[in-house]
């Protein structure tokens, strides 16, 4: 069967809430695709940021492939051994305290605004708090995550919202300032934006965020679900800029394609916080999906991931800024480590996303004029060099 006849009953049957590219893919081998028709693509947006390690990592599959014949699912009900040795790793690379797997990112923000707000209703009995967000943020499209999801358009059809959230400007403090009360419980923000434009927090702001939560008992939760495993050249984002949260929230490179997703509390947040009966999953965490992020932390370890991404990450930046050099419509480029964003100005972004999977490239784009590239975490500067290629041709 032929990629047109695939795509004819994916539409029959499919809820039309993505407008997909017109390609059915297949399989994979380590960072390119393969569609049904044989075409080859280079993988510069692994799964949105999930697929870290590559395709066809044999020893990640033949992990999933071990567990999945011994059990697949047994629920919170009862402890198993993927369980300890995931959340061991989880807590001991983010330095912090008690994990809670969920089955997604958007599931993780759900658990932190939860736990933020049990944090401050045991600590003063009152239920009207409220969240400080960032503009142009993005978390997730579940109602709660929405609410604290800085763009418009992704809200208006689905008012009203969960009440109590405010929003502020990312990288201006004044403007987190002015929105400090009495009220405020948590703080919610990216350490790098993501779908909003590929934008690191600055140091200074990360920093005076920590200072007025520490200062006002505010919990600080930082969303590291698209920046965080390593893409920046650090375990988590965060660690490069000193400043740890009170709550984590990861998840994409996490399970590397198992569905799979974490928030994480330091030991304040999690001794004052939610207790049995207070939150819940029926498949987070269970034993295929705690494999999956069990592995993932050995791998990561024994193919020094972290230790790559320091090595490449230049490289890509430095081929990235002599395209922006080169071309007039593009303008800039930001990011951090392989999380880069070049600034397209004059065409429309998803007519160059478009020509370069003509051209057997995958990239992506981040709001509307960022061209974004989150490859793999084990790319090569020959794949930057070939990935420069085929993106100039579609140029």
């Amino acid at each position: 069967m032929g990629s047109k006849e695939y795509m004819e009953r994916a539409e029959q049957a499919v809820l039309h809430t993505y407008n997909r590219f017109p390609v059915v893919l297949d399989r994979g081998e380590g960072v390119y695709l393969e569609d049904v028709e044989g075409k080859k693509y280079l993988d510069f947006g692994a799964g949105i940021a999930v697929f870290a390690l590559g395709y066809g990592n044999q020893e990640y599959n033949d992990a999933l492939k071990h567990q999945i014949d011994q059990v697949i699912h047994t629920s919170n009900l009862y402890y198993h051994a993927p369980l300890a040795e995931a959340a061991e790793k989880l807590v001991e690379k983010s330095g912090m305290d008690k994990v809670f797997f969920t089955n997604s990112g958007t599931e993780a923000i759900e658990g932190a605004i939860k736990a933020a707000r049990k944090y401050a209703f045991l600590r003063d009995g009152k239920a009207d708090h409220e969240i400080i967000a960032m503009n142009h943020s993005f978390h997730g499209r579940s109602i709660g995550a929405l609410s604290v999801t800085g763009n418009p358009h992704y809200q208006e059809a689905f008012q009203p919202l969960m009440g109590g959230v405010k929003f502020a400007d990312f990288n201006d403090l004044d403007s987190v300032k002015a929105q400090v009360t009495d009220k405020t419980c948590a703080m919610i923000l990216e350490t790098v934006q993501g779908e909003g434009g590929i934008y690191p927090a600055d140091p200074e702001f990360l920093q005076g965020v920590k200072e007025i939560c520490e200062e006002k008992d505010i919990l600080l939760i930082l969303d590291e679900i698209q920046c965080g495993m390593g893409r920046t050249g650090s375990w988590f984002a965060w660690q490069q800029y000193g400043v740890e949260p009170d709550i984590m929230t990861c998840a994409k490179a996490l399970g590397c394609g198992i569905p799979v997703g974490a928030f994480v509390l330091n030991e304040k947040t999690a001794k004052a916080s939610l207790v049995p009966g207070d939150h819940g999953t029926t498949y987070g965490g269970n034993p295929l999906a705690c494999a999956a992020v069990s592995k993932v932390f050995d791998l990561f370890e024994s193919m020094q991931i972290v230790e790559h991404v320091q090595q490449v990450s230049p490289y890509l930046e430095k081929k990235l800024d002599e395209l922006v050099d080169k071309y007039d419509f593009l303008t800039a480029r930001r990011g951090k480590g392989l999380m880069q964003g070049v600034v397209v100005t004059g065409r429309p972004v998803g007519q160059i996303v478009s020509k370069a999977l003509e051209n057997g490239l995958i990239v992506l784009n981040a709001g509307a004029d960022v061209l974004r590239f989150v490859p793999p975490l084990v790319i090569t500067e020959s794949d930057v060099d070939e990935m420069i290629r085929r993106l100039e041709a579609s140029f």
